[in-house]
C-alpha cells in the first residue's frame, strides 16, 4: 500500500471481494477504529433508489454505475471514506488511495453463502467467483497495482488483523501540503 499524492486530508478505500468475504464486517470495524465514513453501496443503492429494478435470477438490484458514481463524486473528492461493494470496476480509479481485496477459503464461503439463503445457483456462481479470484483480477486491472491488496478473511481473526493493518496504513497516510 503505496502513500497516493492528492488533495484530500483522508484517504478513500474500496473493500471489495465475493460476497460472503466479510466485506461489511471489516468495513464497519474499520470505520470505527479511524473514524473513516463507512459507505455500503447496496445500503445505498436500495436507499437512494440508484437501480434499474431488480434482477429475480440474482435476487438483487440492478444497480446504476452511472447514478451510484454521480451520487458518491463529492463526497469521495473529500476523501476520508471506506467503501464497501462487491464489484469495482466501474468506480473511478482516483477516487481510491487502497483497494482491498478480502478473500475466503471456499469451504468457508459456501457454508456463509448456504446460511444466507442463497440459491443453488447463485450460491455456485459466488463460489466460482472466489476459486478463480474475479474480483482479485478485476481489481488489478481496474487499479494500480501497487494500490490493491489481497487480504484474507476467514474469520474473526483475521478481520481483527486486517482491520489493524489498514489502521496502521491510514495513520501513516499523507496527503501533500495544499497549494
Amino acid at each position: 500500500m503505496v502513500q497516493e499524492s492528492g488533495r484530500r486530508q483522508s484517504p478513500n478505500i474500496l473493500v471489495t471481494g465475493t460476497p460472503g468475504t466479510g466485506k461489511t464486517a471489516m468495513s464497519t470495524a474499520l470505520a470505527e477504529a479511524t473514524q473513516l465514513r463507512h459507505i455500503n453501496i447496496g445500503d445505498l443503492v436500495k436507499k437512494n433508489n440508484l437501480h434499474d429494478g431488480w434482477d429475480d435470477e440474482l435476487d438483487s438490484y440492478i444497480i446504476d454505475e452511472d447514478l451510484v458514481c454521480d451520487e458518491l463524486e463529492d463526497v469521495m473528492e473529500e476523501g476520508g471514506n471506506i467503501v464497501d461493494y462487491h464489484g469495482c470496476d466501474f468506480f473511478p480509479e482516483r477516487w481510491f488511495d487502497c483497494v482491498v481485496v478480502l478473500q475466503t477459503d471456499n469451504t468457508i464461503l459456501y457454508d456463509r453463502l448456504s446460511k444466507r439463503g442463497y440459491k443453488d445457483s447463485k450460491l455456485s456462481n459466488n463460489v466460482e467467483c472466489e476459486i478463480f479470484q474475479v474480483l482479485l483480477e478485476e481489481a488489478k486491472q481496474s487499479y494500480a497495482e501497487d494500490k490493491v491488496v489481497a487480504m484474507e478473511s476467514n474469520n474473526i481473526e483475521d478481520i481483527s488483523r486486517n482491520v489493524a493493518t489498514l489502521t496502521d496504513w491510514i495513520r501513516n497516510w499523507a496527503s501533500p501540503p495544499q497549494s
